[in-house]
């Protein structure tokens, strides 16, 4: 992969992974990379792909049980509307 020489690597990646769970790839509450997989298929460090996992889980997009892996967050209800318009 190339990567952008103005945007942390990171980013770059969570971007990505970001994407795949929007499209679907990564389902809710399937797993995604861990960062041994992030390692092998950016070709990043250790840190990096600890970032990668900690962003994304500092976004709500992820979570992490401990000796099972990370998982895609459930997206938020949505909040229904009252009849004016409102949240209700």
């Amino acid at each position: 992969m190339q990567f952008a020489p103005d945007i942390p690597r990171w980013r770059q990646v969570a971007d990505i992974i970001r994407a795949r769970i929007a499209d679907g790839t990564y389902p809710p509450r399937t797993r995604v990379p861990s960062v041994v997989q992030i390692i092998d298929e950016f070709g990043i460090a250790t840190a990096t792909a600890q970032k990668v996992h900690k962003g994304l889980r500092e976004d709500g997009l992820i979570y992490t049980e401990p000796g099972l892996g990370s998982f895609v967050a459930q997206p938020p209800a949505e909040t229904p509307e009252t009849p004016d318009g409102g949240a209700a």
